[in-house]
């Protein structure tokens, strides 16, 4: 009895045993074959990124191929770009000297009549001019560029008092503040307006249309209504003041936005050139009194004009473009209709920096005194005498 038992048992544990047995090998089996899986995983893992390496250190070789090409081309183009800079530099100066002696007509109003044949000129009847000026220059050409320093706002006016040495600085377009020197030799060794007298005016100025004449200082105070104020700077008190008949309260200049009325002496005295429309008008005043004595309108455009001078009684004002370019006078208006069309130049300035703010004329130096972007500039004019004076018209 107990030997049946005790077989059965161990049958029954064989059993168990082998049903086992059957299921661990099946486990084996399983976790065999996701082994191989694995492993031919890795194998194409290692395939791919070994050809990746390949591919990778083959890149790099072209990157590097490429960048020690394109450093080679770089070097060769700029040189060719210093060479084509120094040909460019060159060929300016040429066409600088090119224009300077032989100058395009420009627009110029001047007496339907008035034309130039072998020196033999006519021209209105003497009495139609406003009056024989005394002053019979005009500009020929630049003779010369000089640049003294840079000091201050971009913009700004520098000008010279015709009957003294002292020089006179508006820094900015707005303030009531302004800086004597005594010479421009002084103005040049001062650091900043460190030397310079400080002039404190009774109102600010606005703008860069200031003038200097005989003692006084003229500038245009802005308000409810554009103001000329004529201050003593001897005295430096306020010597007088008078509105502007100007209608609307827009540049005179369309490139410079600030300088509403642009004040000018020259020989002949004080000047006013103001807008009126689309066109230039320009005021001929009393400097004692700042009446305006006589009105014209010069058909000078406003767009692109950033600047204007005065010499013998002659307007040139200057245009330019946005951005910068090299700046030129081309057109000319003289009051008494003795420019010719022939005879008026189309002057271009050397390049500079930026563009004019202010160009101010001094009858004595024959010089233009202007502010370029910051820096104070002195151009040189060469004059040469108007046909008038050379073939002036019969007396009747």
């Amino acid at each position: 009895m107990k030997a049946g038992f005790l077989f059965s048992l161990l049958l029954c544990i064989l059993a168990r045993l082998s049903e086992a047995q059957y299921h661990y090998q099946g486990l084996m089996n399983y976790l065999e074959s996701r082994m191989v899986a694995m492993e031919e995983r890795i194998a194409l893992w290692q395939e791919q990124n070994n050809r990746y390496n390949s591919d990778l250190k083959k890149f790099r070789q072209q990157a590097s191929d490429l960048l020690e090409k394109l450093g080679k081309d770089h070097a060769k183009l700029r040189l060719d770009l210093e060479g084509a800079g120094v040909k460019v530099d060159r060929v300016e100066r040429e066409m600088d000297y090119f224009e300077t002696k032989n100058p395009p007509k420009p627009c110029v109003r001047a007496a339907d009549k008035m034309v130039e044949q072998e020196a033999v000129v006519k021209v209105k009847k003497k009495e139609e001019f406003f009056e024989l000026a005394v002053c019979l220059d005009i500009v020929s050409s630049i003779r010369a560029m000089k640049i003294l320093k840079r000091l201050g706002s971009p913009k700004g006016v520098w000008t010279k008092d015709s009957r003294t040495a002292k020089v006179y600085v508006f820094n900015g377009t707005s303030e009531d503040t302004v800086y004597e020197f005594k010479s421009v030799k002084e103005l040049s060794a001062s650091s900043g307006m460190s030397k310079g007298r400080q002039i404190t005016l009774p109102s600010a100025w606005n703008g860069t249309g200031h003038a200097v004449y005989d003692g006084f200082l003229y500038y245009v105070s802005e308000r409810s209504e554009l103001q000329v104020v004529k201050f003593d700077l001897k005295n430096s008190s306020l010597a007088d003041s008078a509105v502007l008949p100007v209608e609307a309260q827009t540049p005179v200049y369309s490139l410079n936005p600030e300088t509403l009325v642009d004040l000018i002496a020259d020989e002949e005295g004080l000047w006013a050139l103001y807008p009126a429309g689309d066109t230039i008008n320009l005021a001929k005043m009393d400097s004692d009194t700042l009446d305006i004595e006589q009105m014209w309108d010069t058909l000078c455009p406003r767009n692109n004009a950033e600047a204007a001078f005065i010499v013998c009684g002659t307007v040139y004002v200057v245009y330019n473009t946005r951005p910068s370019s090299r700046s030129r006078v081309q057109c000319v208006f003289d009051v008494n209709d003795m420019v010719t069309a022939g005879e008026a130049p189309l002057l271009y300035f050397p390049r500079r920096f930026g563009a004019h703010s202010s160009l101010k004329y001094n009858p004595v130096e024959k010089q233009v005194y202007a502010w370029d972007d910051g820096y104070q500039m002195l151009y040189r004019l060469a004059l040469k005498k108007k046909l008038w004076a050379i073939a002036p018209p019969p007396e009747e």
